[in-house]
């Protein structure tokens, strides 16, 4: 079940922030393949880095986010962010949009940091922050109309539908997941449960109704 589209009709805002997000994805993804290893180790997050020089290793909770394991890594997070990053944006605000996704990946972080504070695999990738902006979208409009690609069809679902199978299709997986699975469940979920909580705090809020006076 793949997300295509969704219904941008009532969208007021141009997504500037969530195309700046996806250029700079883009274009360090770029700097890592010319990079290579030395690159992915030197600005990923390494638990057992972080865990033993904490002050040095930070900047890797920020840089990590913006890499990628690879071309359908990237693609996919790329499409998801595009899809439903606009919609959360402009119910956002820019600089609000920005700070939330940021702070989802750090929970992102940290939460699949706690299934192995002694690993040193390098953990990379936007999942984490762009799970936060699924759950957001949620929140926000459970009913939108979502296109998808199921069987050669493409289908309109709602949001509450295609997100929810997606986040239950997460936490199956971590339950059934090994060290060797290659794909961090736990950031997904912990990226997806911020993502909850923290749309009640960024959320623009609705103005008060103004009534004339006599």
């Amino acid at each position: 079940m793949l997300p295509l589209g969704d219904d941008n009709s009532t969208r007021r805002t141009f997504p500037v922030v969530t195309y700046a997000l996806i250029l700079a994805n883009i274009l360090i993804f770029l700097a890592e393949l010319a990079g290579g290893d030395t690159f992915i180790y030197r600005w990923s997050f390494v638990p057992a880095y972080f865990v033993a020089n904490p002050s040095v290793e930070w900047i890797t909770i920020f840089t990590s986010m913006f890499m990628h394991a690879g071309w359908m890594h990237i693609i996919g997070n790329m499409l998801y962010l595009f899809i439903f990053g606009d919609n959360v944006e402009d119910a956002m605000g820019h600089g609000r949009f920005l700070i939330f996704y940021l702070l989802c990946g750090i929970v992102a972080t940290f939460a699949q940091m706690s299934t192995d504070m002694n690993s040193q695999i390098a953990n990379l990738g936007a999942s984490g922050a762009i799970a936060g902006v699924l759950a957001s979208y949620l929140v926000l409009f459970p009913r939108q109309r979502v296109r998808v690609l199921l069987f050669n069809f493409l289908i309109p679902m709602p949001a509450l539908l295609v997100i929810g199978f997606w986040f239950v299709l997460q936490v199956i997986s971590q339950l059934g997941s090994s060290s060797t699975d290659g794909v961090a469940y736990m950031a997904h979920i912990g990226g997806f449960l911020a993502g909850v909580l923290l749309t009640f705090v960024f959320r623009r809020r609705t103005p008060a109704m103004s009534y004339p006076t006599y």
